[in-house]
């Protein structure tokens, strides 16, 4: 009886062996995801917006996913350089980027002999993060209270309204030339390297306008150096319902352009380990501290599946490459 026993636990020892030898050791690899430190690629420099959201969505994946998780600059190339680096690195979970809409449905259209990766193909969608409108603000001395009126003004003064931006090509940029396409008036643009200047130049008068994250606006607003007229968003925002809608002015009602930031992993990523991150994002973005911190931010969380993710930057990216090819936007212009 008792060799009996031991040759049938033998046997369930080697059976359960070969077992896992018949395992691939992919498929063991997902199981076990993350084994290791994971590291977020943010594409700009820090303490930027993406920088700041990407910090503190980090900080909400540690305890989810039981690993340390860091973040990574990798500036330059209109965020480029740092897609390109999440692209190549190895596709098993532990190299992820965030990207704006600007790296992955906009440059494409914009830079196209300058591209070294094709969105679409080489990145994987995990997660849309967040959703961050911009806010129109003019300088206060001009006679421009609402969007009506800066219609009004443009027609009134043509080619005369200048708009900054935060540089060539980005969210900002495009939802100028969206309000020059669907109201028929000339803007001038003029990019910048950052909010700040963008603001101190809107409010001292060098430029008359400008498109600017929430965040950034709220000090200018709050002091009355610069007014605020209207938000990009489809609908007015809950992060400032007293502001209209561009869309709600006559002629403009179309209107809709958002910058939103979202996770990605490199385009080979097993599905298990994306599955894996998206849930742990999903979960991370129900922590009301983490949401209130983005909303101080500007960002209106919008936790999005795989899937539907996918769809949705497929959907973002006809819209901006419609806006590019219309107003002839290139690298130099």
């Amino acid at each position: 009886m008792l060799s009996r026993r031991r040759f049938t636990t033998q046997g369930l020892v080697l059976g359960t062996a070969a077992l896992a030898a018949a395992i691939p050791a992919t498929v063991l690899a997902q199981a076990s995801y993350p084994s290791k430190p994971v590291t977020i690629v943010v594409p700009f420099s820090p303490g930027g917006g993406v920088d700041v959201m990407a910090r503190l969505l980090a900080e909400k994946l540690r305890p989810l996913l039981g690993q340390v998780v860091n973040v990574e600059n990798k500036a330059g190339g209109s965020g480029m350089i740092g897609a390109v680096a999440a692209v190549r690195a190895p596709a098993d979970g532990y190299t992820l980027l965030m990207a704006t809409a600007g790296e992955t449905a906009i440059n494409p259209h914009v830079y196209k002999t300058k591209m070294q990766y094709a969105p679409e193909k080489d990145l994987a969608p995990v997660s849309l993060v967040v959703k961050v409108p911009n806010v129109l603000v003019v300088n206060p001395a001009l006679p421009i209270k609402s969007t009506a009126e800066l219609l009004a003004y443009a027609k009134a003064n043509p080619g005369k309204l200048s708009y900054g931006s935060s540089g060539i090509g980005n969210p900002q940029h495009l939802a100028g030339e969206l309000l020059a396409k669907l109201s028929g008036q000339k803007l001038t643009h003029v990019p910048y390297r950052g909010a700040s200047n963008q603001l101190t130049d809107t409010a001292g008068g060098s430029v008359d306008m400008t498109f600017v994250s929430l965040a950034g606006a709220r000090p200018f607003m709050k002091d009355g150096r610069v007014r605020a007229i209207a938000m990009t968003s489809p609908k007015r925002s809950a992060l400032a319902p007293d502001i209209p809608a561009l869309s709600e002015t006559k002629g403009l009602e179309g209107y809709a352009l958002e910058n939103w930031f979202g996770l990605f992993a490199p385009a080979a990523t097993p599905a298990a380990v994306i599955d894996k991150l998206n849930g742990a994002v999903a979960q991370a973005l129900k922590d009301p501290d983490l949401v209130k911190r983005l909303n101080e931010l500007g960002g209106e969380v919008s936790p999005m599946g795989p899937v539907p993710f996918k769809a949705f930057i497929q959907d973002e990216s006809k819209r901006f490459a419609k806006i590019v090819q219309d107003a002839n936007i290139t690298p130099d212009n």
